[in-house]
């Protein structure tokens, strides 16, 4: 078993080149975690249509190719506005407007101020009782805040291209964790209720950026033991040549960094699930059997019991119950 874990692994570390946020891999892992953290009132439905949301928890990522403004979505260059303005800076996005040009806002990011929007979009659906649109809204928001949780998502350094450590994105989230993730420890708690959202997804930034200057320098770190040649692999993609951290190098890297990334994936699950939970809550609480159409099916209950058994023991990869995986051998 964990041979085929590390072999998929290898698969899904081709694609990390092209992806973006926690890549594909990430996001799916997040958004099967933060299933299991919601309460009972809504996690049949939410169960009920796991594969959905999933699966298009990376359909953000997908819309940047043909949406201009997808892009600035995804992050908040923080550090352009000053040395402390990730905790002086307005949390509010008319506040913000009144301090800078929205231009420059838009320029170097919105992620925090988009979660917001997504936020209200999501709890207008449970208001309005529209299953299609809360799964809708609800993938997309899962995405935006797992993305805030990236320390290379707070900085104008997002791909360590202005200190000389080109690649160092991809690395950080997504080669690593797709390298490592069996052996994370991925129990999120509980959702919890968010009496202000506002301030939770600004914390989430905060906490992301604080840890950007160890993923700076446990790079530098890990060099010392490696020559350029061990460092870095050459791949030839579209006729051209390019250079990609070795599996060594992330291996090193990942080291270093101890449990950070876990740490990071982990409370992703935890504000997903805590945001799907509040937006339900300030949605008026609809009756979620309901818009399925009834209770789970048995056999749906009986899968769901399962897989949180695995959860809580953190065996979902040893027991192959992670979608992300599944999915990609099936394809």
């Amino acid at each position: 078993m964990k041979k085929r874990i590390a072999l998929l692994a290898v698969a899904f570390m081709a694609c990390s080149i092209i992806s973006y946020g926690w890549g594909f891999f990430g996001h799916k892992v997040v958004h099967q975690l933060a299933i299991y953290g919601l309460p009972k009132q809504i996690q049949g439905f939410f169960y009920q249509n796991q594969d959905y949301l999933v699966q298009h928890s990376v359909r953000p990522d997908e819309r940047r190719s043909n949406d201009p403004a997808e892009a600035p979505r995804h992050f908040i260059d923080v550090d352009v506005y000053g040395e402390d303005a990730v905790y002086t800076m307005p949390q509010s996005w008319e506040a913000a407007a009144q301090k800078y040009p929205i231009d420059t806002l838009k320029k170097y990011g919105i992620v925090p101020w988009h979660v917001m929007v997504m936020k209200e979009r999501l709890t207008n659906a449970f208001r309005q009782q529209n299953a299609d649109s809360i799964l809708f809204y609800a993938a997309d928001l899962g995405h935006y805040i797992a993305d805030a949780h990236v320390p290379l998502h707070t900085t104008l350094n997002y791909d360590g291209q202005l200190t000389n450590q080109h690649g160092l994105h991809s690395l950080w989230e997504s080669k690593v964790p797709e390298m490592h993730a069996q052996t994370y420890r991925l129990q999120n708690k509980k959702a919890e209720y968010l009496p202000d959202t506002e301030t939770a997804i600004w914390e989430v930034v905060r906490a992301s950026h604080k840890l950007f200057p160890d993923v700076l320098a446990l790079e530098l770190e890990a060099t010392k033991s490696f020559t350029p040649e061990t460092k870095y692999v050459t791949v030839e993609r579209n006729g051209r040549t390019r250079k990609y951290y070795s599996d060594d190098f992330a291996k090193k890297y990942a080291e270093l960094l101890g449990p950070t990334v876990a740490l990071r994936m982990q409370n992703s699950a935890e504000v997903v699930s805590n945001f799907w939970y509040t937006c339900w809550v300030d949605g008026g609480k609809p009756d979620m059997d309901k818009l399925m159409g009834g209770k789970i099916s048995k056999d749906k209950k009986k899968a769901l019991k399962e897989e949180k058994k695995s959860w809580q023991k953190n065996t979902l990869f040893q027991e192959n119950r992670v979608l992300a995986l599944k999915k990609k051998a099936n394809s």
